[in-house]
């Protein structure tokens, strides 16, 4: 009966150092719900897209890569974090490289000069090459961060959250979505795990050879088997009933359609609408609610149709809620920050300067570091001692 109580509230009793009578209480190892970290990564993000202060991406950015050095698991889909960083530096060059052949004469302080490519009369007003500007580098250095910032969020909440277990969320109209995700995200995961245990292999067996005759003999192989136990695991959510529909009447069927329609086309003409400030009002945001309302109503519809059971469902509890939290309270505060200050979150280029930190936004996004703490503590690596 103690060992049942104490499993149900998550928490274990151990003896404190120095104090053989006294006992304190720690939280037993659990997975986070995947939806409350994606909503923490999506806060950042949203907070990292509203500025263009290289101050305050980096700061999101050393926030991201704590949280995720502080709680991420041995699974194999969590150890491509330096993946998206690496990706983060490539778009970085690629958006700075592409500015300084395009258009990097905007500004007065000149560093170089590039060679200029002659056009023809029909291409006016596009120049490569030619002076380029300390104004325009910083510009595009800028814009860059920002993307960069937002790929290692996103990168983030995917090393972070299960892609198998965020599937058991997927509403059950997208059930037949959710068999394709599925074998599309677990290629990468079960890539890297034949790759490992090939590689095991060969260096027991101390097997060496050229690169072309290990990508003949490995590198297709492991693919190969990756997608096959892809395929597998598909194939076992069907054959266990996944997305198993029932009978339902042609008029809800055509009904659900067309809600899942007009949702869609209400989403379709409210983002134009919010992003065209010439259109009409009514095409912006009334738009995209009723679009965003039909489209919820189909899918509670749709859902009613597919039969399914959840086994072991991921639990919504207060870590979650904290860690979601925490995402949409960085959002926030950077709004507000935005408000108060937007010299600050958006510095200028022309003349080039210093960027600012502002106070008030890079004490919102230390609310972002309380997941490293908050989250419930992961388990050990299987092969270690616990």
């Amino acid at each position: 009966m103690a060992s049942t109580a104490t499993e149900s509230s998550g928490v274990a009793p151990t003896a404190v150092a120095g104090h053989p009578g006294a006992r304190r209480r720690e939280r037993l190892p659990r997975p986070l719900h995947p939806g409350a970290w994606w909503l923490w990564a999506i806060g950042l993000a949203t907070a990292a897209n509203l500025t263009t202060n290289p101050l305050v991406l980096l700061l999101v950015v050393a926030i991201v890569g704590y949280v995720v050095s502080a709680r991420r698991t041995d699974a194999p889909w969590a150890k491509g974090f330096s993946a998206y960083l690496v990706l983060a530096f490539v778009v970085i060059a690629i958006r700075v490289v592409f500015r300084m052949l395009l258009d990097g004469g905007a500004g007065t302080t000149v560093l170089f000069t590039l060679p200029e490519l002659p056009l023809p009369e029909a291409a006016r007003g596009i120049r490569i090459g030619g002076p380029v500007a300390l104004e325009g580098i910083l510009a595009a250095l800028y814009d860059g961060l920002r993307l960069a910032t937002l790929l290692v969020c996103l990168g983030g909440a995917n090393v972070l959250a299960n892609p198998k277990r965020l599937l058991k969320s997927v509403p059950s109209a997208l059930h037949e979505v959710g068999v394709a995700i599925t074998v599309a995200l677990t290629v990468a995961p079960q890539l890297v795990e034949s790759g490992l245990r090939v590689h095991r292999a060969r260096k027991l067996r101390g097997e060496q050879g050229r690169r072309l005759r290990l990508f003949r003999t490995v590198a297709m192989p492991v693919m190969t088997d990756a997608l096959d136990r892809s395929l597998l695991l598909a194939a076992a959510m069907d054959s266990r009933g996944y997305g198993r529909t029932a009978g339902v009447p042609r008029a809800s069927r055509v009904l659900t359609g067309t809600l899942l329609l007009v949702g869609l086309a209400g989403a379709c003409v409210g983002t134009y609408g919010l992003l065209d400030t010439t259109t009409p009002r009514v095409l912006g945001a009334p738009a995209m609610a009723v679009g965003l309302a039909a489209a919820a109503a189909g899918f509670v519809l749709s859902g009613r149709r597919v039969q399914r059971t959840r086994y072991r469902p991921d639990p919504w509890q207060l870590p979650e809620w904290v860690v979601a939290g925490c995402g949409i309270a960085v959002a926030v505060i950077v709004v507000v920050a935005g408000a108060i200050d937007p010299a600050g979150l958006r510095p200028s280029t022309s003349p080039a300067q210093w960027p600012p930190l502002p106070t008030f936004a890079a004490l919102g996004l230390a609310v972002g570091l309380v997941p490293a703490w908050a989250a419930p503590p992961v388990a050990p690596p299987s092969g270690g001692s616990s």
